[in-house]
């Protein structure tokens, strides 16, 4: 039988837990409950285990030494990689985590350990998000993190990403996946993930190592993005989206939840909207998030904020903030939308009679570099917040 190495303490017990097929995170803390202390698991007697009412393969995994040897396995190969694995009897483990009903047997962490422990908001919504979606998401993360708020989500394509982008524009911002966290899912947030470790962010996952992205690992680990957070934002979300799971965590685990309005024509609307009449606080600015969070976060997070923050830090409600632009600028600007995307054969129809194309093209440019308006497929443009 495997055996835990020197100064790995309880970690490699949890992990074997963790690791146990058909066991799960509820029966795993209900052993270390009836056992008292994780390692007088892997000592008792296969009978023993099955009168406990664990299924036979599981109790046999324990039993012959395989989930252990799996585990020290596993430690070592994270220890090897760099990531770290907490339990609950780490004083890194997050102890907002541990408030929860079903709280993961052990938690692994590419990058800093300290990150999921800040006070954090949570955003989440559809993974086919409409302009006005991606735009606010990824400006309330801004702001939100400017403040020192973690923000909290599930790099999943949509809403999920475009929250991690507008965080790492202002702050630190944490990731937890449904897979591994070796496993980048999707593949085109590679960047976004390098971007979350070299800004004093993490990837989380209660996941092994290798863990492909599964459908049903989606919905379980949606828990844990709400868990760690103070509350949850939900920007666009239909009715039948995997979001509403998340809303759901959020009420169970007594989280603040927000959402941000939407078109009663969009269906991208109905979940945040249904929220805002069931009781969720309507947001359409990082103040409306703020005035919600408890007296001693604030004073926390405003304590730890430098002097020359307060200048760099949004200051004024407004969605849109003027600025000085060349006329030709300000044309274009004219006929693009925050919540539509325009076509290029369009914005150069509508403005024939005033810039040529070659103009409109380098406007265009320029607007873009300079974050006033995003390309989307298939030469659309939209406004941005």
């Amino acid at each position: 039988m495997a055996t835990a190495g020197p100064g790995t303490s309880n970690t490699i017990y949890w992990l074997a837990l963790s690791l146990t097929p058909g066991l799960g995170a509820t029966r795993g803390r209900k052993l270390v409950e009836h056992f008292r202390e994780p390692q007088d698991i892997f000592h008792a007697s296969l009978t023993e285990l099955e009168a406990l009412g664990l299924q036979a393969h599981s109790a046999q995994s324990i039993a012959l030494g395989k989930s252990l040897e799996l585990a020290t396995e596993e430690f070592a190969r994270a220890t090897t990689e760099k990531i770290i694995i907490l339990t609950k009897e780490d004083s890194r483990w997050p102890s907002r985590l541990s408030e929860i009903y079903d709280p993961p047997l052990v938690l692994y962490v590419r990058g800093s350990a300290e990150a999921i422990s800040r006070p954090g908001i949570a955003i989440v919504g559809t993974r086919h998000p409409t302009p006005y979606g991606i735009g606010m998401a990824e400006r309330l993360a801004c702001d939100l993190a400017a403040r020192g708020l973690t923000i909290f989500s599930g790099m999943a394509r949509g809403v999920d990403t475009a929250a991690h982008r507008g965080a790492l524009k202002g702050g630190k911002t944490v990731a937890v996946f449904g897979t591994g966290v070796n496993e980048i899912y999707p593949k085109e947030n590679k960047k976004i993930a390098e971007g979350i470790l070299s800004s004093g962010g993490a990837l989380v996952s209660e996941f092994s190592l290798d863990s492909f992205a599964a459908p049903q690992n989606f919905p379980i680990r949606n828990r844990i993005i709400s868990g760690l957070a103070l509350g949850v934002l939900v920007v666009e979300a239909g009715e039948y989206s995997g979001t509403r799971i998340t809303a759901r965590c959020a009420l169970e685990q007594s989280r603040e939840l927000f959402a941000v309005p939407g078109n009663v024509t969009s269906r991208n609307s109905w979940g945040p909207n249904t929220l805002i009449k069931q009781g969720a606080k309507l947001t359409a600015t990082w103040e409306d998030v703020w005035e919600e969070l408890p007296a001693e976060i604030k004073q926390q997070l405003e304590s730890e904020r430098p002097p020359a923050a307060s200048d760099s830090s949004p200051q004024s409600s407004s969605l849109f903030t003027e600025e000085k632009l060349s006329p030709g600028e300000k044309k274009v600007l004219s006929v693009l939308k925050e919540h539509e995307s325009t076509h290029i054969d369009e914005i150069i129809e509508k403005l024939e009679s005033q810039l040529s194309s070659s103009e409109i093209f380098t406007i265009l440019f320029e607007l873009e570099l300079n974050g006033k308006i995003r390309q989307m497929p298939g030469k659309n443009y939209v406004k941005t917040f």
